[in-house]
């Protein structure tokens, strides 16, 4: 995965609640397990319609919003445990989900793919939502390190918490993989004093 420190980008406004799983990418895209190409049919249903025609009203398809940032509504990832949302997230381009509240198993699934989730105060949530949607090209900056979410030229910035270890990956580009390798010293140590003891 990608090292993830600070990111400083626009962001993509979607004030709706309860966005679940097969809302981000529905069922019917799921007979593959390639990661590469779930991006295209992110929101598939809310982007095109029946005639595959874009549906101009949806926020994905705004030329005036854009970047790695998605703020959306209250309780974000519900439903199924499919792991291919979170796919479909990253390989659209997002970085960070912003919310307010996140289903656990989706926010299990993005940090495990290098998205990172930020759950935020509803109020906090509210108030960066009205200034994104009146100032689209404004940037939000997420600084990873100091746990902090802010908007430029404004008061608004807030903490968010994050799982220490997978904060740790996250810093580092490191899957649960890389971890393990990253500490292959200290396990072959360990394992060498291990079979010393067990053998006096």
């Amino acid at each position: 995965m990608e090292k993830f420190i600070k990111l400083y980008s626009t962001a993509v406004p979607l004030p709706v609640e309860n966005i679940d799983t097969d809302q981000i990418i529905p069922a019917r895209f799921l007979k593959v397990t390639n990661k590469i190409g779930f991006g295209n049919n992110l929101f598939r249903d809310w982007r095109y319609n029946d005639n595959n025609q874009s549906i101009t009203s949806f926020v994905l398809n705004n030329p005036k919003y854009s970047g790695k940032i998605l703020v959306a509504g209250d309780n974000f990832g519900c439903g199924s445990s499919r792991e291919h949302a979170a796919w479909a997230l990253t390989d659209y381009g997002f970085k960070v989900i912003v919310s307010s509240y996140f289903a656990d198993i989706f926010k299990g699934n993005a940090l495990n793919n290098g998205l990172l989730p930020i759950q935020v105060s509803p109020e906090f949530l509210k108030d960066v939502l009205e200034v994104i949607q009146n100032t689209p090209d404004i940037k939000l900056v997420v600084d990873l390190e100091a746990q902090t979410l802010e908007v430029e030229n404004t008061a608004l910035k807030e903490t968010f918490e994050i799982d220490t270890y997978k904060k740790l990956c996250m810093i580092n580009g490191y899957d649960d993989i890389d971890f393990l390798i990253s500490n292959k010293e200290k396990i072959e140590t360990f394992e060498k004093n291990r079979i010393a003891t067990t053998i006096i």
